[in-house]
């Protein structure tokens, strides 16, 4: 079917960078939004950027400034630049993809398994 597989995360001190990748494979017909979500301990997942098959990108006010999300189209991947990271982005961060798949030639959004990132203070 599809899997979204991602790369990346791991511990980093405040102040620092990490990035992370998340890329698509299987029975995909196309790719509508991709996004980065993340989760911290007692937490709900909120979004942190996504980004439209036009390229519009929408980031959270937490996030705008400090984190980069892009895509390559050719490589149904999508990307997570983040810098000057601080502890409270401490989370599991997932990526998601709304994809139009095979055979059932349907929309749906599918997940990753996440990736822990970390920040010391």
């Amino acid at each position: 079917q599809v899997q979204l597989v991602e790369s990346g995360g791991g511990l980093v001190q405040a102040g620092g960078s990490l990035n992370l990748s998340c890329a698509a494979s299987g029975s995909i017909i196309s790719i509508n939004t991709m996004g980065w979500y993340r989760q911290a301990p007692g937490k709900q997942r909120e979004l942190a950027a996504t980004i439209f098959s036009d390229g519009r990108i929408n980031y959270a006010d937490s996030v705008k400034d400090r984190f980069t999300i892009s895509k390559d189209n050719a490589k149904n991947t999508v990307y997570l630049q983040m810098s000057s990271l601080k502890p409270e982005d401490t989370a599991v961060y997932y990526c998601n993809a709304f994809i139009l798949f095979r055979p059932a030639t349907m929309w749906r959004t599918f997940w990753a398994q996440g990736t822990q990132v970390s920040v010391s203070s």
